[in-house]
């Protein structure tokens, strides 16, 4: 049974830091991309950062680049986001996915979400 179970998330003043996790379970982690995505209230989902399967690139959206850092750990099937400097517009529910394409097909599984409030 595939799993992908975020931590991490909470209340935290603007300036702070949080450290999701996201614990995978039930496939070839070290196989796949991973992503971490948000989405606040009334807005679309939206990619946060990425990570290769090796760890050895990485990616972020405009909005986050230089606070947010993204990184895994293979022999834990782990994936972190470490979230710095944080602010109100970073309020949101976070999600992690795990992307593959292997031939003509793309495997794709999403955690539950954790909630990330930024606030005085």
């Amino acid at each position: 049974q595939v799993q992908l179970v975020e931590s991490g998330g909470g209340l935290v003043q603007p300036g702070g830091s949080l450290r999701l996790s996201c614990a995978a379970s039930g496939f070839a982690f070290r196989l796949y991309v991973l992503n971490w995505y948000r989405q606040a209230p009334g807005k679309e989902r939206e990619l946060v950062a990425t990570i290769t399967s090796s760890g050895g690139s990485t990616d972020y959206a405009d909005s986050v680049k230089g606070r947010f850092s993204i990184s895994r750990d293979n022999t834990k099937n782990t994936v972190y986001l470490q979230m710095n400097n944080m602010k109100p517009e970073d309020t949101a529910v976070y999600y992690c996915n795990a992307d593959r394409v292997e031939w003509d097909r793309e495997f794709v599984y999403w955690g539950q979400g954790t909630r990330v409030t930024v606030s005085s």
